[in-house]
């Protein structure tokens, strides 16, 4: 991808922050921010352990960062009934809200750039067919 393209996912992505950060809904910080995406994103059970694994933080990060999405009802946690020691990540309505707005922020801001576009559409297509397949 070529330095300018570059330049417009960085111009899209503060783009996204400014616009989250001005408006009504929760101002997140980074680390919040992907324990959030990956409970929404990525399909299958999350537990503490597993998201400080798959983001490579320590668990009582997580636990920080879930201690704010809870708080703000974007997140819930749930003993794991099969294994007590274990704490389930659930989704909330208030969430999936959350992420569509954001979505839709996203999708405002780059509407207009093929160059920023292109790219992340071919990732949303190739994320689908993984899904998929």
């Amino acid at each position: 991808m070529s330095r300018n393209a570059d330049n417009r996912m960085l111009q899209l992505l503060r783009d996204t922050i400014v616009s989250t950060v001005r408006g009504e809904g929760p101002d997140l910080s980074a680390r919040q921010l992907a324990v959030f995406l990956s409970c929404y994103l990525e399909d299958g059970a999350h537990t503490v352990r597993g998201l400080a694994q798959s983001l490579n933080v320590s668990k009582p990060a997580i636990t920080r960062a879930l201690d704010r999405l809870s708080e703000l009802d974007l997140a819930r946690r749930k003993v794991d009934p099969l294994d007590r020691r274990s704490i389930l990540v659930q989704r909330t309505l208030k969430g999936s809200a959350y992420l569509r707005d954001l979505r839709g922020v996203m999708e405002e801001a780059c509407a207009d750039d093929v160059v920023v576009r292109a790219p992340i559409l071919s990732s949303v297509a190739s994320l689908q067919t993984r899904r998929a397949g």
